[in-house]
């Protein structure tokens, strides 16, 4: 359930702004119009507020429900623009193209590499193969935390094997390509888990009794201990 204490609005309103945001490429200024269609009055300032807050917790509780992913992996980065800087996103998704993980870093070395391995791994476990470009500062990365944790898996850097993860970005960008641009780290990073989760629940990676007869928009609510709300 989400902790709205001290908050005017109900649960399920600003569930629904959140979902909004997330699922969809609109703007705070048109969630903010669309909320007042509906009779509810909401400053846009609130629902980003809410989002940055909100988001990366149903995400959160997301991960405990999420289908388990295969174990050949395809890893890349994208690029994501905050206070007029471009920042580096890294994801990788299985060959379902199943979403593995994702983090947003401020460089493109091999400490931010080694730092997204190692979260997916923890979240995630070993995987066999890994696929990535002709980046020396992954292969360097990857190269490093086989040795330290003796691992044994093939890494493979072939460009047209990473076609499935850079074809995945687009999901992303798709969302946040109209959106006027982050304004901080910290709000970029938890916009995008939100936008991370809802592209999760479309491929199908919640798992949780019931879900397959669920919407998206309710499994969304489930994890946000909500009843879908009459609003929509």
């Amino acid at each position: 359930m989400l902790d709205t204490k001290r908050m005017r609005f109900p649960v399920e309103v600003i569930a629904v702004c959140i979902r909004w945001y997330a699922a969809y490429p609109l703007s705070y200024r048109h969630l903010e119009e669309i909320m007042q269609e509906r009779g509810v009055v909401v400053d846009h300032s609130s629902i980003n507020r809410w989002a940055i807050r909100f988001l990366p917790l149903i995400e959160k509780v997301f991960g405990k429900y999420k289908r388990l992913v295969g174990r050949s992996w395809r890893m890349d980065e994208t690029y994501i623009k905050i206070n007029g800087q471009w920042k580096y996103f890294y994801r990788a998704v299985d060959k379902e193209e199943q979403t593995v993980d994702f983090l947003l870093t401020a460089k493109r070395d091999k400490t931010a590499a080694i730092r997204f391995f190692d979260k997916a791994m923890l979240l995630n476990g070993s995987p066999d193969k890994i696929a990535m470009d002709k980046s020396g500062a992954n292969k360097a990365a990857i190269d490093q935390i086989i040795k330290d944790k003796g691992l044994s898996l093939i890494v493979r850097q072939v460009n047209y094997l990473n076609n499935m993860v850079e074809q995945d970005h687009r999901g992303i960008k798709r969302m946040t390509r109209p959106m006027p641009g982050f304004k901080s780290f910290r709000a970029a990073r938890n916009m995008l888990a939100g936008i991370e989760l809802m592209h999760m629940i479309r491929k199908g990676q919640l798992n949780l009794v019931g879900c397959e007869n669920m919407s998206f928009a309710d499994q969304f609510y489930t994890l946000a201990g909500v009843v879908r709300p009459a609003i929509v």
